[in-house]
């Protein structure tokens, strides 16, 4: 199974993935983040944040999951994945492709702020630290009409999302294997 999060920096993707993968550690199931930020130190860093090489990246994220799935391992791309076109493409190319939205509205994103893009992207134009392609700022982000689980991080606490997540990723795989799985009590 493939779990495709998308949404804006900061909303908490990462922060969820890793919490996920630590959960389902303690029970058994094998999960591997495929995290957009790392990949792109390595297998995708020639790729800049056009929209082509945005979607680029998204297919080799896609595909490596893909290889890792084939072999029972759950894996969670975590990503902004700004694009409804690409994720529909993972959706339609690999077996398991669930979409989990990660939502938190612009002006949240601002106040947290943890990597200071937003700042850097809000600064005047001309500036030469100026962020020019941050999605959701100067920059599009699609999001997902009907994913498959909508997190509102604005809303709920990462332990609710985690819980949350984690109860869905036992529900799909067990539809998916069509056996009963041990699910754990979240």
């Amino acid at each position: 199974m493939i779990i495709q999060l998308c949404g804006l920096s900061g909303a908490g993707k990462t922060t969820i993935a890793t919490n996920v993968k630590q959960k389902a550690a303690a029970f058994g199931t094998p999960i591997e983040i495929i995290d957009g930020d790392n990949y792109r130190e390595f297998l995708c860093k020639d790729l800049g944040f056009s929209k082509e090489d945005r979607c680029e990246n998204i297919r080799r994220l896609g595909f490596v999951a893909s290889r890792l799935s084939c072999h029972g391992v759950i894996c969670i791309i975590s990503a902004i994945n700004p694009y409804d076109a690409v994720r529909n493409e993972l959706t339609a190319a690999y077996e398991h492709v669930r979409t989990v939205y990660i939502d938190c509205p612009v002006n949240e994103l601002i106040a947290r702020d943890t990597k200071g893009l937003y700042k850097r992207a809000l600064l005047p134009e001309g500036h030469p630290d100026r962020l020019t392609n941050l999605t959701g700022i100067n920059d599009p982000f699609e999001a997902p009409r009907n994913p498959d689980l909508h997190l509102r991080t604005d809303k709920k606490s990462i332990s609710t999302c985690v819980n949350e997540l984690f109860g869905f990723i036992i529900t799909s795989a067990a539809r998916k294997n069509n056996s009963s799985l041990r699910v754990a009590s979240v």
